[in-house]
């Protein structure tokens, strides 16, 4: 289990902080680690979209550790991590943010961060954990196809709210999903919302109606069926209905 600080490896900048911790896993590094970042040229999210990193303007870290009987499940853990950038947020500031199932992080109905989970396989023959963090602090001017998105507009240090993020996470992976997942479904602007499912071609309309043990969303379909969503499959739009 993680249980110490880990060691922490700064860029002026990189294509994605989760790429350089896989290079570095590959490469033979072991143990917990950071990667953070001034800027990224290749900053990447779910799905296969992009996050912008412009330098200086946000936080950019990846967090790598090799899960040792906790949260394996890549849903799991992106709601615990969604859950722990919002409690630092809050430490550190007035600001409430919320959460829009299942990575991302909201203020104001702004898309102010975005989490990407992945695992790989390391020469030691484990699944190491990477957790791709990116929080717009002051980001603005952004590029057209970048849907939504919002910065948390305050003056403050991001040392110090990397930091209590990376506290945050250490406390989490080494507990219970017990102890976030309610906060989860608290934090969450998506359940009683009708929203539309994009799920490879098929497009509905649906409502969130809860959130499972496992972070999963439960939505009912038009004809009433339930249906547990994992993050792999859909990509979720609020409707106007």
């Amino acid at each position: 289990m993680v249980q110490n600080k880990p060691e922490t490896i700064r860029l002026e900048s990189v294509d994605s902080t989760n790429n350089e911790a896989k290079r570095l896993i590959a490469g033979g590094k072991t143990g917990a680690f950071s990667v953070i970042a001034d800027e990224q040229t290749g900053g990447r999210g779910r799905l296969g979209r992009s996050f912008y990193s412009p330098k200086d303007t946000g936080i950019y870290m990846s967090f790598a550790y090799v899960p040792k009987g906790e949260i394996k499940d890549s849903v799991c853990i992106t709601a615990a991590t969604a859950v722990c950038v919002c409690r630092a947020i809050e430490k550190l500031t007035d600001k409430r943010p919320k959460i829009k199932w299942v990575n991302d992080v909201y203020l104001e109905n702004k898309k102010i961060c975005g989490i990407l989970t992945e695992a790989v396989l390391n020469p030691q023959g484990e699944y190491s954990v990477i957790i791709g963090i990116g929080v717009n602090i002051s980001t603005f001017d952004f590029p057209d196809n970048v849907e939504n998105a919002g910065s948390l507009c305050v003056n403050i240090d991001k040392d110090e709210l990397i930091n209590e993020i990376t506290g945050e996470l250490l406390c989490a992976v080494n507990g219970d999903k017990g102890d976030f997942i309610h906060e989860y479904r608290e934090r969450s602007i998506v359940l009683g919302k009708r929203v539309k499912v994009i799920n490879g071609n098929q497009t509905f309309s649906a409502e969130a109606v809860d959130i499972d043990e496992n972070g999963a969303l439960i939505i009912k379909t038009e004809n009433g069926r339930l249906q547990t969503l994992s993050s792999g499959e859909v990509s979720l739009r609020f409707t106007e209905d």
